[in-house]
């Protein structure tokens, strides 16, 4: 989609939303500050007066979020004093939330509550990377979507004319053609064609229109569907005559007219998403899979990290005494305790104590587990190698190690222990000589070897496995094919069982039957790369 037309798209989702925010639940802003974004905000706040929009800060505490105790006045009055929080002064209103990426699960989740019962609309500001999302409970919730990351400063002052309105659509034909399109897209929530539904009878009212046409529904499909496409159905083949007309009835739900505005509503969807995003829903990447980040995992810490609310407890012990929250527990008790003891002061005992609790994120290990056998080993090492060099030079960035294990000939080894060392790495890759026999069950039992060892030092692993799928060579060294697959399906299923994530690159010239099933058994994503790229292994990892 060009930047005119998405900055259309924009504008309309502004009007949609400050039209409609409860409704509608939200939009989700892809951009980074800047003067597109400050522009989008604008506009909305031209729709919708700034009393009815109120900020978030991105660490909100429960308190601030859902009201509580005021501690000042409190303290001051010597009776408890409650103040409302932010959810309950925004009500009827749109909450604008900085950093939405970054929002806490239980943060989210009080706000997902919130537009659940039509209490407040939500513009979560997404300025993460690639491998960051906003929470998917205000994902799911949130109809409209936008994108201004391709969308230009000129852009802003072109005045686009919109599109032609085109036929008018029956509401029957509206309603089975969104969820069949939904269906295409590979969208499997039966909240998405409700709010392209509604999106897109608040566009026919925008325009003052009292029936549905068709350029309605494709600016729903554009701002709700679309983004959150998982596949993409293959285009029409224009060499194909069209098959004949079914007969025609009376009724609203004429199956050729459903059939041919779901065809419409399909191109609009790839005309709204970028050749990037299309290459990777053909692929059949989809974005927020699951097992393997490059991100490691979430752990609890007590002096360090980003800040995730308090506990009771004592301070000392590497803890933290968390003072405000400490005197806003002691606060109501303070007219009982001054009846035992009237002397002046703050009352405080040790049940009161509360001490901050603090999450980190473990550093990841990829560990390429590469097939090394056969004629073709040399290009495959040569890929891996460029790889190995690409995510060595995001390690310090993204906190990321890596190591190498191959197998070959009768047994794997573990070529490169893990590291951040590009000369290290670089060496061991071109000492590796290929060849030979495909013991893929000792591969995967050393790179599970590895990662079990690398998560008891807290560390999160993934196992990258490059390989065809096929294996001729048993754990005992025997040449036995069908012994060999059987071990090999075996030793994928014990990574699986030990909650490991994984990826396996198909590298066979065609995409092949055995490499998939062996990557069900791992419960790894599967990527057929018949030619690997560099480039492309390295944003597989890492997304």
């Amino acid at each position: 989609m060009s930047g005119p037309a998405a900055w259309r798209d924009a504008r309309a989702a502004a009007a949609l939303l400050a039209r409609d925010p409860l409704g509608l639940g939200g939009v989700i802003l892809r951009a980074g500050a800047g003067p597109q974004r400050d522009a989008w905000c604008g506009m909305l706040k031209a729709h919708h007066p700034p009393p009815g929009l109120h900020r978030m800060p991105v660490q909100i505490g429960d308190e601030a979020l859902l009201g509580g105790l005021d501690l000042a006045a409190t303290l001051a009055a010597g009776r408890p004093v409650m103040r409302r929080g932010l959810i309950a002064r925004a009500a009827g209103g749109i909450v604008i939330a900085a950093m939405a990426e970054r929002m806490a699960p239980g943060t989210a989740a009080h706000v997902a509550a919130a537009i659940d019962r039509g209490t407040i609309g939500l513009v979560a500001l997404d300025e993460g990377g690639e491998d960051e999302r906003v929470p998917a409970a205000l994902a799911e919730r949130a109809a409209l979507r936008i994108d201004l990351t391709r969308v230009s400063i000129r852009d802003l002052a072109q005045e686009d004319g919109g599109e032609a309105p085109g036929d008018p659509v029956s509401d029957a034909a509206a309603i089975e053609s969104l969820c069949g399109a939904a269906l295409l897209l590979g969208i499997d929530s039966a909240r998405a064609p409700l709010l392209a539904l509604r999106t897109a009878r608040g566009a026919a009212g925008l325009a003052a229109r009292i029936r549905l046409h068709e350029a309605d529904l494709a600016l729903a499909m554009r701002l709700v569907l679309a983004p959150r496409a998982t596949r993409l159905p293959a285009a029409p083949e224009q060499d194909t005559p069209p098959d004949p007309p079914p007969p025609q009835d009376d009724g609203e739900g004429d199956g050729s007219e459903v059939s041919a505005l779901t065809d419409l509503l399909v191109a609009a969807a790839r005309a709204a998403l970028p050749a990037d995003v299309l290459a990777a829903l053909a692929q059949g990447i989809g974005r927020g899979t699951p097992n393997g980040s490059g991100r490691g995992a979430r752990r609890k810490d007590q002096s360090r990290g980003r800040p995730a609310g308090v506990r009771a407890g004592d301070p000392g012990r590497g803890t933290r005494l968390a003072l405000v929250d400490t005197l806003r527990t002691a606060a109501p008790w303070q007219a009982l305790r001054h009846r035992d003891d009237p002397r002046p002061g703050i009352r405080i005992r040790r049940d009161d104590f509360r001490v901050k609790r603090f999450e980190d994120r473990a550093e990841t290990i990829a560990i390429f587990v590469v097939d090394a056998s056969g004629s073709a080993a040399l290009e495959r090492l040569a890929e891996t190698k460029g790889a190995v060099e690409l995510l060595l030079a995001q390690a310090y960035v993204r906190r990321t190690q890596v190591a190498l294990v191959a197998f070959r000939g009768a047994g794997a080894e573990i070529l490169l222990p893990p590291t951040r060392s590009l000369a290290r790495a670089k060496k061991c890759l071109a000492d590796l000589a290929g060849g030979g026999g495909t013991p893929l069950a000792a591969g995967l039992a050393a790179g599970q070897m590895l990662a079990e060892a690398e998560a008891a030092r807290g560390r999160t692993p993934l196992i990258v496995l490059m390989t065809d799928g096929r294996a001729n060579v048993t754990l005992a060294g025997a040449g036995d094919r069908a012994a060999a697959e059987a071990e090999g399906l075996a030793a994928a299923r014990r990574i699986r069982g030990g909650g490991i994530g994984a990826v396996l690159i198909d590298i066979a010239r065609r995409p092949r039957a055995e490499a998939a099933a062996l990557a069900a058994a791992m419960g790894a994503r599967y990527a057929p790369l018949p030619r690997v790229e560099a480039g492309a292994v390295r944003d597989l990892v890492m997304s």
